[in-house]
């Protein structure tokens, strides 16, 4: 059994005061016991997993199917009015978002429709927020569309038609291990919108089986890499992409999209390059649209407590824009670009391109990542706010299975959306059969209404877009505010910010996470490592830096190191200890050395002079303090480096006639220690529940020599 004392045994008991101040009850603490046995943890926990009862498989059931268990307690007088109204609103804003991503994510826009309507009905039956509405999202459909660019021009769809003629004409002539030959000598069996689509299908099966495998393997921990000042971060960096993205459209330019690192400014460069080829008609077009969804949005904004439902401005400019553009034949007169024809109904099931895979693979990490990240939080969030409790593991199984299964319908990655979730949550929602009643509008419009799109023109789709990113854009007036509370996480947003706008999404976010995690080290490495003084008539110490009058006791320096003391920060811990102390003991050690040599031969020229001895005073010289109290109730891990580290500081000052005590170490740094062998018999290294005890004892102990030596 391991003893545990927060004092030694004294041999000789002081007398008077100082036997009340040096005295302490002798502390017993006896661990608890460990099982260390692996092999017994490996089978308890395989009995545990493998068992089954039918009890065992209804909650598994229950809990895999959420649907199950809040759908029968559904109060239909109670919550089928705001979950209609909701879903209608809700719906109605999908509809025109779902068309205008579709352009961000390199699809048709049909595809756009399904991917909302499939999400919507599939995080119905497994999710377990009742607030969040799943579907499309723009970052997320910008990293999609980036790759879909990419395997589009790998496989020679973005040629020109000369050369696609040639390749067609010579295919049989040329080494059939040549991918552009091979896909352009296929193109009718699937031209480049149906292999954009094959692309993105594949991906977001991908990404949703990855997602699928961290709920199963329980590594939801990865998010918490993803800070809020990164993601918001890296959101607004991502919003500067999708603007340039877009702007072509807005302008009815017709240029290739660039892509990979730099794209931003690539993009730029090559739109004032083709600026006098502006399509007249887009660009007025855009500026009246933005002319209407601006203001709106903002009155939106700004009247949402009276307002029962946001006004659906962006619906309203759609059907204008399409209207006018029909039958002012804007496409045959000005040559704008329209999104064509939209058929109605499903195209049949198609499983995803399994060649594909090792092409987009790894593409759907960060991807999967983020989307389940904001899933998370934001299902998190929400629950919180109305009091209702959530299963990360599980709502990682539902943004896979969104996923995974429309991936075999022609859809795309979904996630979350904030600002659909807040107009979800202020119309009334209060259950997830709100986002069935979505998926119905958006059926309505799959069935009935899409044909009537043909002659809405891409740069109205554009205008959508860029619009819906003015909450991301607006982070910038949130700067000022965000500094004043951290500047760390402030450099950490602008950090992923600039890194995910200008070199690109994947890296910028890779970036962002690095340096988050170096701000942390950071953090560590020079920590704070504060003197304490005594808080007069109580047990208590603080930093005689934050506090005025504060008291310190005579002959003792109390000082707190405020982080984990590991190989990174140990010269740290040293050199502060000896600047707050104003003592170096190797310093002092070197100087009494150095003296006593000069004292050496100064005996040899004169045995009795005055030099002796004042070196001999030199040498004697007091340091000011005798007890130096470490107050480690900050330090929450030691490393064999740290546990080093402390043993030399001992021995140093000891060396001086220094004492060092430890002060409220955790559990964790006591163990530490003993299996580091910190305490050796015969040495008077002390560790003490409280600072204050730890003062207490320096003094006893102080007083009781001073006794002795009297006598």
């Amino acid at each position: 059994m391991a003893e545990f004392n927060n004092v030694h045994s004294v041999a000789e008991m002081p007398e008077g005061d100082d036997a009340k101040r040096s005295f302490h009850h002798r502390m017993f603490l006896e661990p608890q016991e460990k099982k260390r046995s692996m092999k017994a943890l490996v089978v308890k926990q395989a009995k545990k997993t493998c068992s089954c009862t039918p009890a065992k498989v209804k909650d598994y059931v229950f809990s895999f199917f959420p649907v199950l268990q809040w759908l029968p307690k559904y109060k239909l007088r109670e919550y089928l009015l705001g979950d209609i109204m909701s879903g209608v609103i809700v719906g109605v804003l999908l509809v025109p978002q779902s068309i205008a991503y579709s352009l961000l994510a390199g699809q048709e826009p049909i595809y756009g429709l399904y991917t909302s309507f499939f999400a919507s009905i599939i995080y119905f039956i497994f999710g377990t927020s009742r607030h969040i509405s799943v579907g499309i999202f723009g970052v997320i459909c910008l990293m999609v569309g980036q790759v879909v660019d990419r395997e589009i021009q790998r496989a020679g769809y973005d040629l020109g038609p000369a050369a696609l003629s040639v390749l067609t004409d010579n295919a049989a002539y040329v080494n059939t291990t040549i991918s552009p030959v091979n896909q352009t000598s296929q193109k009718l069996l699937c031209d480049k919108s149906c292999y954009a689509i094959t692309v993105g299908a594949t991906m977001t099966f991908i990404a949703g089986v990855y997602q699928v495998a961290m709920g199963f393997f329980q590594v939801g921990f990865v998010s918490v890499y993803l800070s809020d000042s990164l993601l918001s971060g890296f959101v607004t960096g991502a919003s500067f992409t999708i603007v340039t993205s877009q702007a072509k459209y807005l302008l009815g330019l017709d240029i290739p999209r660039s892509s990979g690192i730099g794209s931003l400014i690539a993009t730029w460069i090559n739109i004032f390059r083709n600026i006098h080829k502006t399509n007249i008609c887009d660009l007025i077009t855009s500026f009246l649209c933005f002319l209407v969804l601006i203001p709106t949005k903002e009155l939106n904004e700004h009247f949402k407590s009276r307002l029962k439902a946001p006004i659906p401005v962006e619906l309203v400019v759609i059907v204008a824009a399409t209207l006018a553009s029909h039958f002012g034949k804007l496409k045959e007169t000005y040559g704008s670009s329209v999104a064509g024809h939209i058929p109605t109904g499903f195209l049949p099931p198609r499983p995803p391109d399994w060649n594909l895979i090792p092409n987009v693979a790894l593409d759907a990490i960060p991807i999967a990542i983020i989307g389940f990240a904001i899933t998370v939080s934001l299902s998190e969030m929400f629950a919180k706010k109305h009091g209702y409790s959530v299963k990360a593991n599980q709502e990682m199984y539902a943004i896979g299975f969104c996923n995974i299964i429309p991936s075999f319908f022609h859809c795309f990655i979904t996630s979350a959306a904030l600002a659909k979730t807040l107009v979800k949550e202020s119309t009334g929602c209060r259950t997830q059969m709100s986002g069935m009643v979505t998926s119905l509008v958006i059926l309505l419009v799959l069935l009935v209404i899409a044909p009537l799109f043909y002659s809405l023109q891409k740069c109205v789709l554009a205008v959508i877009t860029i619009v819906n990113l003015r909450g991301a854009l607006r982070k910038f007036k949130d700067l000022p505010k965000m500094w004043h509370l951290s500047r760390v996480d402030t450099v950490i947003w602008l950090v992923t910010m600039a890194a995910s706008a200008l070199i690109s999404t994947e890296i910028g976010l890779l970036v962002g996470v690095c340096f988050s995690m170096l701000c942390v080290i950071f953090r560590t490495q020079r920590p704070e490592a504060p003197l304490l003084g005594w808080v007069a008539e109580s047990e208590t110490y603080e930093s005689l830096s934050a506090y005025k009058n504060l008291q310190t006791k005579p002959g003792i320096v109390v000082f707190r190191f405020e982080a984990p003391l590991y190989y990174i920060n140990k010269e740290c811990f040293k050199s502060t200890l000896y600047k707050q102390t104003g003592v170096n003991p190797v310093w002092v050690k070197a100087a009494k050395k150095k003296a006593a040599k000069r004292m050496l031969r100064e005996k040899e020229v004169d045995s009795g002079g005055n030099q002796t001895s004042i070196s001999m005073d030199f040498v004697s010289e007091p340091l000011g303090f005798h007890t130096i109290v470490i107050d480690c109730c900050a330090v929450q891990f030691l490393d064999t480096a740290g546990i080093r580290t402390l043993k030399e500081v001992c021995k140093d000052y000891r060396e001086i006639d220094v004492q060092v005590l430890l002060a409220q170490c955790n559990p964790s740094v006591r163990s530490s220690l003993i299996r580091g062998e910190f305490f050796k018999e015969g040495e008077d290294h002390l560790l003490f529940h409280s600072v204050h005890q730890a003062v207490d004892f320096a003094l006893g102990a102080q007083g009781h020599s001073g006794t002795n030596a009297s006598k």
